[in-house]
């Protein structure tokens, strides 16, 4: 199999949390990341809370096989705002080695913080397309974290006990039937509700269910979002459909359902049938109920009426960007870090079997990916039933504080759709044509 071309044409796309930049102020050098003994202290800046204690596990191994080299590692991420919180610690003036970009969008916003990744062996050995929307002027300015893919995650055993073929759901229509089947067995189930729908996250709508239904009017790619100056909501009915769904027959209200209660509370103790969450929540599942994790979960696709109707979206979540105002040894010190995490047998083997990561990388034995989402996304993906990733290449700010935000007031029955679709094709506008 050629791993090389597992995910080419997805483009460069990326999860969670639109960074809400417009600029930071110059921070010091960071002059004191290198004490006088040589030493070389890397401040890592990351989103992925999922992966929290296993990436700290690694940097020590790390630090104790690389002598004279500190890895400090801040997490912020879940239910809070990584971009927010980035600009917030640029502008403190502790500003970190490594941290986390998006797509283009985010590049512009940090070009001139990031240094050029080109001579890393990582990036010569990320896989086709998953740089394209981080390479400018000839640079490359993040590497790949990993794959990830996100649908609508469900309980094996209770579609089972419903009388549903999971593997038999391919339309919206099909779908639908499925959940008002559910519903009206829901108490001999023990469910609460059908779904969870955490409508207080703007980043699962804003960014994660918008893309779904955006990414083909920009012909699945970033670069294509990122210049667009509108937005057309070309496939906005199949978007209301599929919202509606989930909040017609979700645990109510949605407007404060947050991601820990929706993955941990509801889903984990199996008081709902189904989340719109992606690959990342396993770890989540795992550490609450391991047996539930390992054999009774899968994923079903998110179904795009009028486009398509069995696929799921498959991107890439975030980048690792180095600091270039950091001092020459610890932008070497990081790029160091980074290539031995992805391109190190020892490196390697934390990715797939610590991590749970699906590899953006050339070089992993994709066999050995271990949890049973993973390899349902591996094999989406395989299939050729995958939808971009191209909400990085969205107006700063824009899937979650404009769309997402708009979309909560749709939820409350403050705002009509229409509503939703012509204010946030006004704010799209606005920002693409200042």
């Amino acid at each position: 199999m050629n791993k090389k071309k597992l995910f080419s044409g997805i483009g460069a796309g990326i999860l969670s949390l639109s960074l809400l930049l417009t600029g930071c102020g110059n921070a010091d050098k960071g002059s004191s990341n290198e004490s006088s003994k040589g030493n070389v202290t890397i401040d890592v800046f990351q989103f992925k809370v999922e992966f929290k204690k296993q990436f700290e596990t690694v940097a020590k191994k790390y630090e104790q096989e690389h002598k004279g080299v500190k890895i400090n590692i801040t997490t912020v991420g879940g239910g809070e705002d990584y971009g927010a919180a980035l600009k917030s610690k640029f502008a403190s003036g502790k500003e970190p080695a490594i941290y986390n970009i998006g797509g283009p969008q985010d590049v512009e916003d940090w070009q001139k913080k990031l240094a050029d990744l080109s001579d890393t062996e990582a990036s010569k050995a990320a896989l086709k397309g998953t740089l394209d929307g981080v390479s400018k002027d000839g640079k490359i300015l993040g590497l790949p974290y990993n794959q990830e893919g996100y649908g609508l995650i469900y309980n094996k055993a209770v579609f089972e006990k419903a009388g549903i073929d999971a593997k038999s759901i391919k339309s919206y229509a099909d779908l639908e039937k499925a959940v008002k089947t559910l519903d009206s067995k829901k108490k001999d189930l023990g469910l609460e509700a059908v779904f969870a729908l955490p409508g207080k996250e703007t980043w699962v709508t804003g960014l994660h269910l918008s893309n779904a239904f955006l990414a083909p009017e920009f012909d699945n790619n970033v670069l294509n979002a990122y210049n667009a100056k509108k937005v057309d909501f070309k496939y906005g009915d199949a978007f209301k459909k599929v919202l509606d769904l989930q909040n017609d027959y979700s645990v109510q209200p949605t407007v404060s359902l947050d991601y820990s209660k929706q993955v941990e509370e509801l889903f984990s103790l199996q008081k709902v049938a189904l989340i719109q969450q992606g690959n990342w929540v396993y770890g989540s599942i795992e550490g609450i109920d391991k047996e539930f994790a390992q054999k009774g979960i899968g994923i079903l696709p998110i179904p795009v009426e009028g486009y398509k109707e069995d696929a799921i979206p498959v991107g890439i979540p975030m980048y690792w960007g180095v600091n270039s105002n950091k001092d020459k040894a610890t932008v070497t010190e990081a790029k160091k870090f980074l290539d031995w995490l992805y391109t190190s047998d020892e490196g390697k083997e934390a990715v797939i079997n610590d991590f749970k990561f699906i590899p953006a990388y050339d070089g992993f034995d994709a066999s050995k990916i271990s949890d049973p989402l993973s390899k349902e996304i591996y094999q989406y993906a395989q299939d050729g039933k995958t939808i971009g990733w191209t909400f990085m290449g969205y107006p700063t700010g824009w899937g979650q504080n404009e769309l997402g935000v708009q979309i909560q007031k749709y939820l409350s029955k403050e705002a009509k759709w229409e509503d939703v679709v012509k204010t946030t094709q006004a704010a799209w506008e606005k920002s693409r044509n200042k």
